[in-house]
């Protein structure tokens, strides 16, 4: 068994696309998903500055371009039927990655959701802060006080908070014990009931695009589940856009399944090292540059054949700790 696993909003950087695009059909695949997307891909991953590639109508569809220019390379390196997990709009990628959705498709809804999550931002003034440290359940109740919300589950002592900008401030002066609080440079509270409006949105462009019986299986953000069902499937990409990701269970399930290999989605750095500090007796190979393809595709190939298994009755442990980074 071998997995893929794709990254999201937080791993951008200015020229991420670069590379890439020397190789004429990786540039003639942008333009198509470009024109899909509605939205200049080739702009955004080679010439655009670090602050407009941050924008979030920018950065979701960018991301999931990545990943999927990365992951069509791979095109015939195939070992039995992959597990597939993305962290938030990764999540898009993984389940074209899986066989759900058309790459295109997956991209353009990445646009759609873009576009949507920037729109509620624009509502009120809301945000996120990473909480690092302290005792979860302590964690969860300052912020209940708070009337803020549990916005992401990175690992053991990463809780990422969102809510009102007034009310995460209050959380930054007096924290919960023994944590630390560091707002996170985004437009608003993803991944809370503040993105219903995007919500909304978003369920109309999915209700209207083809999902298909996966290839092998995707595990979910909303709780480390393995989804199998093209129907299941849209509706908890549709959910989370107001859900928490968590991260920690699919990281819980990843361990369980122990897969063979693990393929890191460009940009694979923040995932890359999140995998290998909680989950070390995986083998993980990262995705960064056309110059990996070679490598990995002999990698993939050597992985023998296997079902998608069933989950071991106890999980494997998520044990260390990485610093929380923003996603939407």
């Amino acid at each position: 068994m071998f997995a893929f696993i794709a990254p999201g909003q937080g791993s951008q950087t200015p020229g991420m696309l670069a590379a890439w695009l020397h190789d004429p059909e990786h540039a003639a695949r942008v333009r198509d998903w470009s024109q899909a997307a509605d939205v200049d891909l080739a702009h955004l991953g080679t010439r655009a500055s670090e602050a407009e590639i941050a924008r979030t109508e920018n950065t979701q569809p960018l991301l999931v371009a990545h990943a999927l220019l990365a992951h069509t390379a791979l095109a015939g390196a195939r070992a039995g039927r992959p597990v597939v997990a993305g962290h938030s709009v990764g999540e898009l990628a993984a389940a074209a990655v899986a066989g759900a959705l058309d790459p295109a498709d997956a991209i353009r809804l990445a646009a759609v959701r873009g576009r949507a999550m920037a729109a509620a931002c624009a509502e009120a003034p809301t945000g996120l802060a990473a909480v690092v440290g302290g005792e979860k359940d302590q964690v969860l109740d300052r912020l209940a006080e708070l009337g803020l919300s549990a916005a992401t589950f990175n690992g053991p002592g990463q809780i990422v908070a969102g809510g009102p900008v007034c009310d995460l401030r209050r959380l930054v002066t007096a924290p919960p014990p023994g944590a630390a609080v560091k707002p996170l440079p985004v437009a608003g509270a993803f991944h809370t009931a503040h993105m219903e409006s995007a919500r909304r949105t978003v369920a109309d462009a999915f209700a209207a695009t083809a999902f298909r019986t996966p290839r092998g299986a995707l595990i979910s953000n909303a709780d480390g589940a393995l989804v199998t069902r093209a129907d299941e499937i849209r509706d908890r990409l549709v959910g989370q856009v107001t859900r928490p990701v968590r991260w920690d269970l699919c990281l819980e399930t990843l361990g369980a399944l122990a897969p063979a290999l693990v393929v890191s989605l460009p940009p694979a750095r923040t995932l890359t090292a999140i995998l290998r500090r909680q989950l070390p007796g995986l083998t993980v190979l990262p995705v960064q540059a056309p110059r990996d393809l070679a490598a990995l595709r002999t990698r993939l190939d050597s992985v023998p054949p296997a079902p998608v298994r069933p989950l071991p009755a106890q999980p494997v442990p998520v044990r260390t700790q990485e610093p929380a980074h923003a996603s939407a």
